[in-house]
Formats: structure tokens, C-alpha cells, sequence
């Protein structure tokens, strides 16, 4: 099979021809006329919790279901995403993940795994979080150690001990500072506890449930933004973060920067009253917010990852590189997903075609064309 266009490379978008193979991007070469569309690298969302009516937290159809509505908006690869519940509804939730992560999805997207997003938070940063927070026991992590199918999990660094931090990365899972009232040395402190354990870092939701940042009091994000091996995580749906923090913040970490949706359930469908972890939400005007009246904090989102993308390039002054690169070739590279994440020779043939106005044309899952 053969795909041609303006073509996303490392060194930047050329006009040329992909060929796939076994599910794979077998050659690049170099063309003259090419269709007025542009080829990206598959996106990968690494914080969702639902969509298209669905939620990871009911189990593996419901996971299925939410995976196939992204899918459309050319997310390729997603680790679905949980929320603070009662600790046996987190682990029935797990479970519907591991089922999908272990059978897959045919013609779908890729799910390598979980994000466990709570409960291993502050009370007092809860956001959006049902109150079921608590902090790492032993059996908790016997738990989800045993499941072996959470990859990332969002912790408040105050909240968890240097044996639970260590553990964790030990077992490879990415630790995303998240939902916390650490100050910059908390989250210093549990960076050097996870790295000498092997540990990967990033934080969750830049902006959003933490301390904001402040010239004598740098706080969580001060902490992640001066950290050169940091990953972040960002909602650029424009009300979760301004355009200008968002440009100011693209420029401060290059290359560590991630579009994520942190979309629920209500994700595709009209506005009207949704739910979210057993909690009520207002949808309106494409804004999220707790309550049947609407008046309460902001819940989560209704983003796609494809207007993300298009919210960084109108909005928020990225180029279509850089874009694409917060799509796809950054969460990879935090998530070691060696496989994804660019358009070469050997890499998964997970491919998305947008137009010049960056509206989804088409996309293939490793090499299968699927919308």
C-alpha cells in the first residue's frame, strides 16, 4: 500500500510517498506532485477517560467503545484512563483494561496499558476527583503490580512514601505529578527517589490541580518546568490553559510537552448533563464543569486530540512539526514506545491524513485503513 502527500520526517515535512508492509512503514520516497493533504504520525493520548458515550471505568466494552470513538479523531494508541473510586470499583476498572490490552481491538486503536489517575492523591486537590483519595498502601501496589497493566499513574508526591515512589518505578510505571499541593522541593525530592529507582517523570494536566507557579514559590510546575528529563502533560482545549500560557509553556519544554484530551464520557456528544466518576456535569458551549447547574469547577473535557492539534496551530502559535511531535513522538519517547511515534522505515504503520485546515481525512492502524 501506498500513501503520498506532504509527509511529516525528522527533518521536517517533505512532499513523498510511504509504503507499508506487514503492518509496518517499510520506505519514504521523495515525489514532486503530491495531494494538498498532510501525513502525520498516529496520535497517542495518554490521559482519557472516555468518549462517545463511554468510560473506562465501566469495563472492557465500554473501553472498546470509547477507543473506537477517538479513533475517528485519529488516535491511534491511548491509555485509558481512570478516576478515584472506591479502591475494588479502580480495580474492576483495571481489569476491563487489561482484558482489551490483552485481546485488543481488531481494526482499532492500540491500548499498551492503563492510566491510573487517582486515588494516590491530595483530598485537597481533588479537581474533578470523586473523594476517594488515599495514599499507596502495600496491598494497593501488590495490587496493581500483580495486574501488570498500569503504565502511568498520576500521585501527589506529598501523599506517597519513598518506599511507594520507588516501588513504582521499579516496576516501570511513569509517575505524573498530579492533583498535589507539593511545594518545588516535595516534587524535587520524589524525582531523585523515582530516578534512582529507574524512574520516568512527567506531570499531569500542566496547570490544572496544583499550586500555580510563583517567582519565591515555584511549586509543582516551577519544579517540572526546570527538570531538563520532565515530561508535561497539557489540556489545550483554550479553558483549561490561556494561548499565551500555552505558547509560553511550549517554549520553556521543547520536546517534553504533551497534547492530551482528558476527555469523559460526554466527549462527542450535544451538551447536556453527563456524568464523571459518579458525579454529575454541565456540558455547555463545549465546556465542562461539575454539577447539574453547571457552577462548579471544571471537569475534565470534551477535546480530541485532532482539535488539539488544531488548537496549537491557531491558537497557540506551534507549527504543524511541533504540533504533531505533542502528539506523537513525545508521549511515545516518555512512554518507551519505541515502535510509534514517527513516520520511518520499521516503525508501526500508525498513520493519520488531515487536510491544510487540519480536519481528519484518513487513518491507518498499523498499516489497516480504518476511517
Amino acid at each position: 500500500m501506498y500513501i503520498d502527500g506532504h509527509i511529516l520526517t525528522p527533518s521536517g515535512i517533505q512532499p513523498g510517498q510511504i509504503t507499508l508492509r506487514d503492518g509496518l512503514i517499510s520506505s519514504f520516497e521523495p515525489k514532486t506532485h503530491v495531494p494538498d493533504r498532510y501525513i502525520l504520525p498516529g496520535f497517542i493520548d495518554l490521559h482519557v477517560h472516555g468518549g462517545g458515550g463511554a468510560d473506562a471505568m465501566d469495563g472492557a466494552n465500554a473501553v472498546t467503545q470509547m477507543a473506537r470513538f477517538h479513533l475517528t479523531h485519529g488516535t491511534t494508541t491511548l491509555y485509558p484512563t481512570t478516576i478515584t473510586r472506591p479502591w475494588a470499583e479502580v480495580m474492576d476498572a483495571l481489569r476491563g483494561i487489561q482484558h482489551v490490552t490483552q485481546y485488543g481491538i481488531p481494526n482499532g486503536p492500540s491500548i499498551p496499558g492503563a492510566h491510573l489517575e487517582g486515588p494516590f492523591i491530595n483530598p485537597q486537590r481533588l479537581g474533578a476527583q470523586p473523594p476517594f483519595a488515599i495514599p499507596p498502601s502495600h496491598q494497593e501496589l501488590c495490587d496493581i503490580f500483580a495486574l501488570n497493566v498500569v503504565r502511568l499513574t498520576t500521585l501527589a508526591p506529598e501523599c506517597c512514601s519513598d518506599d511507594a515512589i520507588s516501588a513504582m518505578a521499579q516496576q516501570g510505571i511513569r509517575l505524573s505529578i498530579g492533583h498535589t499541593c507539593a511545594t518545588c522541593e516535595q516534587c524535587q525530592h520524589m524525582m531523585r527517589t523515582a530516578r534512582a529507582s529507574g524512574g520516568v517523570i512527567g506531570g499531569t494536566h500542566l496547570f490544572n490541580a496544583m499550586p500555580e507557579l510563583r517567582g519565591r514559590d515555584p511549586g509543582p510546575v516551577g519544579a517540572l518546568l526546570a527538570d531538563e528529563d520532565a515530561f508535561m502533560e497539557i489540556i489545550f482545549d483554550t479553558h483549561h490553559v490561556h494561548p499565551a500560557s500555552f505558547a509560553a509553556i511550549r517554549k520553556a519544554a521543547q520536546k517534553r510537552l504533551i497534547l492530551i484530551t482528558d476527555a469523559m464520557r460526554a466527549t462527542g456528544l450535544a451538551d447536556g448533563i453527563s456524568s464523571l466518576g459518579g458525579q454529575d456535569v454541565l456540558v455547555k458551549d463545549g465546556i465542562a464543569r461539575m454539577g447539574a447547574d453547571g457552577c462548579g469547577s471544571l471537569a475534565g473535557s470534551v477535546l480530541t486530540l485532532d482539535k488539539a492539534l488544531k488548537n496549537a496551530c491557531t491558537h497557540g502559535g506551534a507549527t504543524l512539526h511541533e504540533a504533531s511531535d505533542m502528539l506523537s513522538a513525545t508521549p511515545a519517547k516518555y512512554m518507551g514506545l519505541t515502535d510509534r511515534g514517527s513516520l520511518l522505515p520499521g516503525k508501526r504503520a500508525d498513520i493519520v491524513s488531515i487536510t491544510p485546515d487540519y480536519d481528519i481525512q484518513n487513518i491507518w492502524c498499523a498499516g489497516t485503513q480504518c476511517a
